[in-house]
């Protein structure tokens, strides 16, 4: 992109703008040259945001060798934010040998004098394979995708479908992979898409998941009330281009697949400058309520957190109405940097889906592509679509439509069976999401999945207790029988919107998105400050972590009745078991006290830590391979019945009940128990080992794992004590 590229905005801007004036409740624009919190970023123009990126671009190579990236590595910039003193985060993709490394991604942060003072990772180190050339031919790996396809049926590879060759490292170990794209029916009609990614030795499935980021099912595009919206006027007519947002355009698709919304697209164009009739009788009604709502969703982005578009850039992503037939899904598409809106079925009486919060978590999809890029399975997808409805709804709050008035509900406008899409205040109350967290988060849909984010961004905004939001009922019922105030939706909103663009990354799950949440609240508030505490209040109250202490320098909040105790073991800051004989059982204090013949000690974001943020990650090399963690000196209690306790969690590719695998425990080299393969756990399970024949002795306790040459098995070890 060259410099005359960015000043395009400023030369659209010039258009003659039509407007389409009628009664409607609106935010009024920012003021220019008026400048909002914007998270701590500072607003940028395109020529400013240009040469941030040129910068990083030029560090680049030098960065790679400081952070001890490999030859084979290359660090491509890909956003950066400045904060408002100055202090830089750079946002990279990487490659290796040319290839994408998918996991890869990573944000160095820089303090306002340049230098780097720290550097968020999705795989952390270097990246490193056997080789490029995979044993599997490009044609294998689309057979074989077609047969492991599990979210559409029917699985096929198309002319447009394709198999890229990758570096995965979103496990322990990068491997050379293959991502195919297959197309098939599923949640999204007879042309939805969905990625299976194989090893490109073996042809293992290494992860699948819908290529559509959508939010199937919702939409109500001729209930905005009039409004009015931004056109273009050019030679004797109007078009649904709008300058003032990025030249968005809005296409009707004339029902072209989903696959290609662009085939028999068509520009609205007419004489006259008054659009649509309020009724599906007219094509363009649908197209006037995404041209609002995409343009109220620029709007919020840009006066709240300085943000110019899905990129950050000033350019606007074209939007198709009407795409396929009998289509009951809306959903953004960063392959071709748009979005896609069907009719709607006869399951919601037809009913378009461009309503308000429909086009904000759309295009908020977009925003997170462009930032932390969360994958989109696992729980890493289940936050990627709780951003969009967090945002979805912030920008219904925004717009402030009398017709359409903001609250916690997903799709509430819909034509929808019991009145809703989602509710953030009671996941759970469809049937399907998840209001608390569980070992389980990883394993449902990420539309279910999203329900424990949207849980604790309304309980941090709202608190508990129940309430009427926009005329609806809402009850915030916690998982643990908390009760608090909330700090607000709008500083809820800036806290994840910092997280999302300045430390969760591709790999991000629940326990490290309460990481990045913290740290976020911290940046805005300040580490001692009420809204940092009751941050950790929502997590807790959604069963992920414990609350911080309450640093008592703001609002007291009610405290609850009867409500339970913190376990001991989840707690973030270590194990505070009284009587604990082991330094740093919790591992928050990184690799204090410990000896370890490999990295195990780690708070990387691509595993869950039973408690905190850190957490030992021992084995999942899937060859030969042995590793030790140990603690000298450990002193065992002389009465009672001493026992070392810990939380282990395995996962492995192996099957059956023969323990390829393994992890002892043992004290003095002496073997106490053993822990392999066979036990295999969706979730954390409390081990017990008694040390009764130890006691009131100093002892060194080790954890010592053993792996065959054949499948991987991992072992998460948390929260260790002895007492």
């Amino acid at each position: 992109m060259n410099r005359k590229t960015a000043l395009a905005a400023a030369v659209a801007a010039a258009l003659t703008l039509g407007t389409v004036v009628a009664a409607s409740s609106q935010s009024p624009a920012l003021a220019s040259g008026t400048t909002a919190n914007g998270a701590g970023f500072r607003s940028m123009t395109a020529v400013g945001r240009l040469a941030v990126m040129e910068r990083a671009e030029k560090e680049a190579g030098a960065l790679a060798k400081t952070l001890g990236l490999g030859p084979d590595e290359r660090l491509l910039p890909k956003d950066v934010l400045v904060e408002n003193d100055g202090a830089r985060h750079v946002r990279y993709d990487r490659t290796y040998r040319g290839l994408p490394v998918v996991g890869g991604d990573l944000v160095v942060h820089y303090a306002a004098n340049g230098k780097p003072t720290s550097t968020t990772w999705a795989h952390e180190g270097a990246v490193k394979v056997a080789g490029v050339t995979p044993k599997l031919t490009g044609k294998d790996a689309s057979a074989t995708a077609e047969r492991s396809a599990r979210h559409v049926t029917s699985a096929r590879t198309t002319a447009l479908d394709t198999s890229q060759l990758v570096v995965w490292a979103v496990g322990k170990v990068p491997v050379l992979a293959y991502r195919t794209t297959v197309t098939g029916t599923g949640d999204a009609g007879p042309g939805a898409h969905e990625a299976v990614v194989l090893d490109a030795a073996s042809g293992t499935v290494l992860d699948q998941y819908e290529v559509e980021q959508t939010v199937t099912g919702t939409g109500n595009g001729v209930n905005v009330g009039q409004v009015s919206i931004e056109t273009s006027q050019g030679g004797s007519g109007y078009t649904l281009t709008d300058a003032a947002h990025g030249g968005t355009i809005v296409y009707d698709s004339y029902n072209s697949p989903q696959s290609n919304p662009a085939q028999n697209a068509r520009t609205f164009s007419k004489s006259s400058n008054s659009w649509g009739n309020g009724s599906t009788s007219s094509r363009e009604s649908a197209a006037v309520d995404a041209s609002y709502g995409l343009a109220k969703t620029w709007d919020y982005y840009k006066s709240t957190f300085n943000r110019s578009g899905i990129r950050n850039d000033g350019r606007g992503a074209p939007a198709y109405v009407h795409v396929d037939n009998q289509l009951l899904n809306a959903f953004y598409d960063d392959s071709c940097f748009c979005m896609s809106f069907g009719d709607g079925s006869s399951q919601n009486g037809n009913t378009p889906l461009t309503a308000l919060d429909v086009s904000g978590h759309e295009m908020s999809h977009g925003v997170t592509a462009a930032t932390a890029n969360l994958n989109y399975s696992g729980e890493s997808g289940g936050l990627n679509e709780a951003t969009s409805d967090i945002f979805g709804t912030m920008v219904e709050f925004y717009a402030g439509n009398s017709t359409d008035p903001g609250d916690y509900y997903i799709g509430e406008k819909l034509h929808m069976g019991n009145g809703y899409l989602r509710r953030m205040d009671n996941p759970a109350a469809d049937g399907s999401s998840l209001s608390c967290y569980s070992s389980r988060a990883g394993q449902v849909d990420v539309h279910y999945s999203s329900g424990i984010a949207n849980h604790f961004f309304y309980l941090a905004a709202e608190g508990t207790g129940a309430k009427t939001i926009g005329g609806l009922p809402h009850n915030g019922t916690p998982c643990n029988g908390d009760s608090f105030n909330g700090i607000g939706r709008d500083k809820a909103a800036a806290v994840w919107y910092r997280a999302l663009s300045t430390y969760m990354t591709s790999t991000t799950t629940y326990s490290s998105a309460r990481t990045a949440t913290l740290q976020a609240a911290a940046d805005l508030y300040g580490a001692n400050s009420q809204e940092r505490y009751l941050v950790s209040k929502a997590w807790a109250a959604v069963s992920v972590g414990t609350a911080l202490p309450d640093p008592g320098n703001g609002t007291p909040t009610p405290s609850p009745s009867g409500s339970p105790s913190p376990s001991p073991s989840s707690s973030p800051t270590g194990n505070p078991n009284p009587g604990n004989a082991l330094t740093n059982g919790g591992f928050e204090q990184g690799a204090t006290g410990w000896t370890q013949s490999a990295d195990d000690i780690t708070n990387s974001t691509q595993q869950q830590a039973h408690g905190g943020s850190w957490y030992a990650w021992m084995m999942g090399y899937g060859s030969t391979a042995g590793e030790t963690l140990a603690q000298n000196n450990v002193a065992v209690p002389s009465t009672g019945s001493p026992k070392l306790t810990f939380w282990l969690k395995v996962t492995t590719q192996e099957s059956g009940s023969t323990a390829y695998d393994t992890l002892k425990v043992t004290a003095n080299g002496q073997a106490l128990a053993t822990y392999s393969n066979a036990n295999a756990s969706a979730g954390y399970v409390q081990r017990t080992v008694d040390l009764s024949a130890f006691r009131g002795q100093s002892v060194n306790l080790a954890f010592v794992g053993q792996e065959d040459a054949y499948l991987s098995t991992v072992f998460l070890v948390d929260d260790v004590s002895v007492g």
